[in-house]
């Protein structure tokens, strides 16, 4: 892998929480990860971290020469419960990011390294809400509301990425903007000018303050 970029925009992936297929089972060697499979790496991947976040959770697609081999050893067509199926994960501990494969034949976990590269994995919703969330329970966000005459029920905050400054100069943190809601269907079109937060989320916990009225 050649490296992370920006946590906000990386690899392609299906993880918010988990993506729930249809499927009950697989009926091809290249079919995504059925329900069962995703508990399953959900399952084997708690019993080895605690705290763990999951930002990605896919097949690990299988050489093609194990393919070839596994389709042409079937007796019956469309009967391809004998071929070795694996997930690649990328979750996130005690902030640090590990890359796990999984034998889910063999469940069982057959590698987990911790990614020292570049970057950071893709933000999953869980942290983005519960980042979202901290401004409307800190003290100096609810005086900068109060300040502005709005009501604190009408408030909507959501994480944006900073972008990337360097390994050594970028945390992994995210800008949170809040809007004031009021009845509109396009709370985009309220935002509460000058004040924004900063959230660190392996803290996660708001690590800067601005109000431009206040400070």
């Amino acid at each position: 892998m050649g490296g992370y970029q920006s946590f906000g925009i990386i690899i392609p992936i299906f993880l918010t929480s988990f993506h729930i297929l249809t499927l009950v089972s697989a009926t091809h060697p290249l079919d995504p990860l059925t329900p069962f499979e995703l508990t399953q790496v959900q399952t084997l991947v708690k019993k080895s971290h605690k705290n763990v976040t999951f930002h990605y959770v896919g097949l690990d697609d299988p050489p093609k020469s194990e393919v070839q081999s596994c389709l042409s050893s079937q007796n019956r067509p469309n009967n391809f419960l004998n071929c070795p199926r694996r997930a690649f994960v990328i979750a996130r501990t005690n902030s640090r990011s590990h890359e796990i494969t999984i034998d889910l034949s063999k469940n069982s976990i057959l590698n987990d390294k911790v990614y020292n590269g570049n970057g950071y994995p893709m933000l999953n919703n869980e942290e983005q809400t519960e980042a979202s969330e901290l401004p409307l329970k800190y003290p100096p966000f609810k005086a900068s509301i109060a300040k502005r005459g709005l009501n604190i029920s009408e408030v909507m905050c959501e994480a944006f990425t900073i972008g990337w400054y360097g390994e050594m100069n970028t945390k992994r943190v995210v800008a949170i903007m809040c809007y004031y809601i009021d009845g509109t269907v396009n709370f985009y079109m309220r935002p509460i000018d000058g004040v924004m937060a900063t959230v660190d989320l392996d803290e996660m916990k708001i690590v800067d303050y601005r109000d431009r009225l206040i400070s």
